[in-house]
């Protein structure tokens, strides 16, 4: 069953033009070539995946630019909205990296929030954002995502987290959840999991959760060693768990960051790549099955990690593809996570 017969909606990725690299908070220490030092915007994205006719758009995710909880902090976030503003309205500016008719790619906005600034935060800076954009953009502004992946994990355990949740919950606004299991430690997907309890039985609604990279496992573990490793047991522990909520879905995407890195211009194909994510894409899916889980590429971020611009965002593509199949899925199991699933999640058009 080819994969181009399904229609395709993108649930992760960011866009930058080469004005806004110094807004990055993660940029400064950059090599000149390195891969994201460079303007990532529409017209790039475009020449990476080569515009399939079946790829029906992206929900693009707030970029990290320099932020904090205070106020006086939130310019530069607020600059990406009204950047995404230009795109979603057909109203490029010289070196945007956009141009008029890239507006029908944009289906959903993620924005940078101060979730731990609880309700009195959120209310200020939603307010400021309102006033930053249009009605095109407000209606494609479908969550936010403050990332937790590089804060301490006391930030989670915060009354004022909890109460930002909840609040969003009641907007009726998603919350992207990036928490990294490699990178920054197990203890990081355990506490999210309390985090998560704590959102959904305190009698509010909550918001959906939706989790960013599958939670960054460690891939580079050789897979015939997993049975009864302890980083392999503990993370699909902390998954079962987030699965346990039905308002969280999990995103397919991010794969290439964790896997053995790849070769600029001459990365692995596809289906050697499949033996060594198998173990953990089983895992996803046995836990938020394909009604909960969406395709997303990471793109850039897919390019550092996956072999270059040229063929990153295909390849990714390209594995989801060989994982679906391997999976065994029919027609209809196989168009939520390439499309359906993002759609509901976020409330798509």
């Amino acid at each position: 069953m080819s994969s181009s017969k399904f229609e395709k909606i993108d649930s992760h990725i960011h866009l930058y033009a080469a004005k806004h690299i110094s807004s990055l908070a993660w940029a400064g220490d950059l090599p000149p070539d390195h891969p994201l030092n460079r303007q990532n915007s529409v017209d790039e994205y475009r020449a990476s995946n080569s515009s399939p006719s079946n790829l029906k758009g992206f929900v693009f995710l707030e970029t990290d630019r320099k932020s904090s909880l205070r106020p006086e902090d939130w310019k530069d976030p607020l600059q990406e909205v009204s950047f995404l503003d230009r795109i979603a309205s057909d109203l490029p500016e010289p070196g945007d990296g956009h141009a008029i008719g890239d507006a029908a790619l944009v289906r959903g906005i993620v924005a940078w929030a101060p979730v731990p600034s609880g309700t009195e935060g959120l209310e200020a800076y939603m307010e400021r954002l309102r006033r930053a954009c249009g009605p095109a953009t407000l209606k494609k502004l479908k969550g936010v995502r403050y990332l937790l992946q590089d804060k301490d994990v006391e930030i989670m355990r915060n009354a004022k987290t909890i109460e930002g949740l909840q609040w969003l919950g009641k907007k009726c606004l998603t919350f992207d959840l990036g928490v990294d299991a490699r990178s920054g430690g197990m203890h990081q997907l355990q506490e999210a999991v309390k985090m998560l309890r704590r959102v959904y039985q305190e009698g509010e609604p909550g918001p959906k959760v939706i989790i960013n990279h599958m939670c960054k496992p460690n891939m580079r573990l050789v897979p015939e060693t997993l049975h009864g490793n302890i980083d392999f047991e503990d993370w699909k522990t902390c998954i079962l768990e987030m699965a346990r909520f039905p308002q969280t879905y999990m995103k397919l995407s991010g794969g290439f960051s964790e896997l053995p890195p790849q070769e600029i211009g001459d990365p692995s194909p596809p289906k050697t790549l499949l033996p060594r994510i198998m173990p953990w894409a089983q895992v996803i899916f046995e836990a938020f099955g394909p009604r909960r889980t969406m395709f997303g590429s990471d793109w850039p971020v897919c390019n550092v990690g996956g072999g270059g611009s040229e063929l990153a965002w295909k390849n990714w593509e390209a594995l989801v593809g060989l994982i679906l199949k391997e999976q065994g899925f029919g027609e209809d199991e196989t168009a939520m996570v390439w499309a359906k699933t993002a759609r509901e999640a976020y409330g798509l058009d």
